[in-house]
């Protein structure tokens, strides 16, 4: 009985902390992006439909082509690289979301350093 109360309390506990993610309310949209280089806080817009993407970057624009894995995954590749890290694809994982952001986490694929980044985006229209 002791176990059956364990199996109990661990499957609810379970249940309580299990995220929502409606992945699939992002895969088209205007969104922002914030994040900081140098102590400076750097905004990212970018319009997505399905399989493509348009990032403006300050005064650069950047097509990029989007790879669906699931409702949750992606890939991203520049459609026209001009330098060797836009060559590079880059894998995003959507954490959580909310009604009018999501949390995600990437990283570049076949990095040697395996290294990732977190961030919030939100949709704006």
């Amino acid at each position: 009985m002791k176990y059956a109360y364990l199996i109990l309390v661990a499957f609810l506990f379970n249940s309580c902390y299990q995220v929502e993610r409606n992945c699939s309310d992002f895969k088209n949209g205007s969104f922002e992006y914030k994040y900081e280089v140098n102590g400076k806080t750097i905004t990212t817009t970018f319009t997505r439909q399905d399989n493509l993407e348009i990032d403006y970057h300050g005064k650069h624009i950047d097509s990029v082509a989007v790879h669906w894995i699931n409702d949750c995954e992606y890939v991203l590749k520049t459609i026209n690289p001009k330098t060797q890290s836009q060559k590079k694809a880059v894998h995003i994982k959507i954490l959580t979301t909310t009604a009018n952001t999501y949390t995600f986490e990437s990283k570049i694929i076949n990095d040697q350093q395996k290294r990732t980044s977190r961030g919030t985006v939100t949709k704006i229209n």
